[in-house]
């Protein structure tokens, strides 16, 4: 009961119940809750409009405070969240690339990274050039934010979109050297919207040995984003490598999100939540709190200690 009572109380301290900022805790207090928490990104953490709530920002502050380990999951290449609005969050972690790598903030120095073999680029290069689908392929991490792409439909326009504003890091895929890709930290293929569901099917057959995850386009919200990472990437798998080196008791992790992108992440955390804009079939298996435009960050992390 005395522990509860600290963690009231400093709730209050940190402003997450619309109340002002206190002292720092002390050490004693840091030592009191510690854990795991990690926070997708775009349509979780960020708003709507590209700024960060002030209130997410204390509630991220109050864990720091709290000795509890803090990290960011994003589907976002490292160079694409390194000049993003949330570059200088209090954040310990950044999981970047849905998993594929993982950086330390206080050192800006890459702890993980996994990436597909060249001989399964080639492989998976076959079935993509004769998918009929535009898809981009991604160099490997660190350096996932420059590809080569292919297109084949002419009314993509989310496919076009990411294009255009990624255009100088991209080339054409028959611009690809004689002597291959090499290592691949990602494929990504954009399938307009309506046509995702089929699309997923088709390349979970095709392509089992690979980890495939369906994101909803950040860009129109309506487009499905298909990407293809090695076996051993998703959030959750990379979540439990890192709590795993921080020796945090599985017991104690959080996580929270918004789209399909975040399920395993949700599944592995022993407590999850989704925002309110999260898809409705991620809402009746999770627990919801406010929206990302609403605090929804700072709501969960109060649930969580409460």
């Amino acid at each position: 009961m005395e522990d509860q009572r600290v963690c009231e109380e400093d709730l209050l301290y940190a402003g997450l119940h619309g109340l002002t900022d206190k002292e720092p805790l002390n050490k004693s207090q840091n030592e009191t809750c510690n854990g795991l928490f990690i926070t997708d990104f775009d349509g979780t953490l960020l708003g709507s409009d590209g700024t960060l709530a002030q209130r997410d920002i204390k509630a991220l502050e109050f864990l720091t405070r709290y000795g509890v380990k803090t990290a960011i999951a994003t589907g976002r290449s490292l160079h694409s969240f390194n000049n993003s609005p949330g570059v200088n969050l209090p954040v310990d972690y950044i999981i970047f690339t849905s998993g594929a790598g993982v950086v330390a903030r206080s050192a800006s120095r890459l702890l993980y990274q996994v990436d597909i073999s060249s001989d399964v680029v080639v492989e998976t290069l076959d079935f993509m050039n004769d998918s009929g689908f535009d898809f981009m392929l991604h160099h490997a991490v660190p350096d996932n934010h420059k590809y080569l792409y292919r297109r084949v439909n002419r009314d993509n326009t989310d496919f076009e979109t990411r294009i255009g504003r990624n255009r100088e890091f991209g080339k054409p895929l028959n611009s690809m050297p004689r002597e291959g890709f090499g290592e691949a930290a990602q494929f990504l293929a954009i399938i307009p919207q309506n046509k995702g569901r089929d699309a997923l099917r088709v390349v979970r057959n095709e392509l089992p040995g690979l980890s495939v995850i369906r994101t909803t386009s950040p860009l129109d919200h309506k487009s499905t984003w298909i990407e293809l990472f090695h076996p051993g990437v998703s959030k959750g798998k990379t979540a439990a490598w890192l709590a795993s080196e921080l020796n945090v008791d599985p017991g104690n992790t959080m996580a929270i999100g918004n789209d399909y992108n975040d399920q395993d992440l949700l599944e592995w955390a022993a407590q999850s939540f989704v925002v309110e804009n999260a898809p409705g079939d991620l809402k009746s298996r999770f627990q919801t709190v406010a929206s990302n435009n609403n605090g929804g960050v700072a709501d969960a992390v109060r649930r969580w200690f409460l």
